[in-house]
């Protein structure tokens, strides 16, 4: 067990145990990549721990199947085989990436406000010990879903459900109530020599 001591205490008249374990708002954010591969390292240490995994991918077009959809579907599959980890359970919100053609009669707004309904009814049924909300900033800058009441259904939310937001340009309030906020900044990217992504780097 990490026995790193705490800078800050506060006079909140919880025990060390208590406030240890309390569920956790992380937000990743910042220009460079990592953020989604940062949040689903955190799900693999959860399904170890026996905690159920709620993935809501909110940009990523829903015809992807990107390597971490592969990988936690066949955890799932282990989980029901063998009883070892957590059930994991994986959503698409729909399409939304600028360079995919959006067809049809698609309302990604409408998507997005309904994938966050599920949230909320989900965090009202305890139904996850994690939730991955994957690129859930881009919504909510766009207006497609309301920051304040993001924030304060993820403050009321009740039992332990830790829930980590990914995506750039997290609004100023979604990080004032977070408990932990980590920011990507690029120092040196691929992209800069002209390299495009690749298998099993980006996807």
């Amino acid at each position: 067990m990490p026995q790193g001591k705490p800078l800050h205490v506060p006079a909140d008249g919880l025990s060390t145990r208590q406030r240890r374990n309390r569920p956790l708002t992380i937000v990743h954010t910042g220009q460079m990549k990592g953020k989604s591969t940062a949040a689903f390292g955190l799900a693999l240490r959860a399904w170890t721990a026996g905690l159920p995994i709620g993935v809501f991918q909110f940009v990523k077009s829903a015809k992807w199947r990107v390597g971490e959809e592969n990988a936690f579907r066949a955890l799932d599959e282990v989980h029901t085989r063998t009883g070892q980890g957590a059930p994991v359970t994986w959503h698409k919100m729909g399409e939304g990436w600028s360079w995919i053609q959006r067809g049809g009669e698609a309302d990604h707004a409408a998507d997005a406000r309904e994938g966050w309904r599920q949230i909320q009814r989900d965090l009202a049924a305890q139904r996850y010990g994690l939730y991955v909300l994957d690129e859930f900033t881009y919504p909510m800058k766009w207006g497609w879903v309301d920051v304040d009441e993001v924030v304060d259904t993820l403050t009321h939310r009740p039992g332990f459900q830790h829930v980590v937001i990914t995506g750039r340009n997290a609004d100023p309030r979604l990080v004032a109530a977070a408990d932990l906020v980590a920011e990507l900044t690029k120092v040196k990217h691929p992209m800069d020599a002209g390299q495009k992504g690749q298998k099993g780097i980006e996807w």
